[in-house]
This record gives structure tokens, sequence and C-alpha cells, in this order.
């Protein structure tokens, strides 16, 4: 029972980060914190084996990461 739950809890600190992301000032610091909540939610979605959720976090996660190199590159 207990390993279940702490099973979930990447998920619910995924959730909680990309909500928490949406609210942030900062584009780059959004960039991040989108790309930790994805991991999160990627490691919950492996755990349930849930093959289109773990695609759609590992598309969202690229395209964090993605936006994030770019706004580096024109920091430049």
């Amino acid at each position: 029972m207990y390993t279940s739950f702490l099973l979930k809890l990447p998920g619910i600190f995924g959730l909680l980060i990309i909500t928490y992301a949406i609210f942030a000032k900062k584009e780059r610091k959004q960039d991040y914190l989108f790309a930790i909540g994805g991991a999160g939610l990627l490691v919950y979605s492996i755990y349930i084996k849930d093959l289109i959720f773990i695609i759609l976090q590992i598309v969202f996660i690229s395209a964090s990461l993605y936006e994030l190199s770019s706004l580096k590159k024109d920091n430049r």
C-alpha cells in the first residue's frame, strides 16, 4: 500500500510544479519548472504503463527544453 503511494508521489509533485509554473513570471523559470514537473509526470506515466501519456510527457519535456535552449541563445 505504501509502495503504491510512494510511486504516485512523482506524479503528484510533477502536477503541482507544472501548476506553479503556469503562474511563474519569468519565462526561463517557467520552462525549468515545466521540464521538472514533466519529468515527475513521466515517472508516474511509466509506473502506470500508459504509452500515450509517456509519449505526451516526452514531447512536453522536449518542448520545454527546446524553448529553454532558445531563450539561452537569445540572451547571448
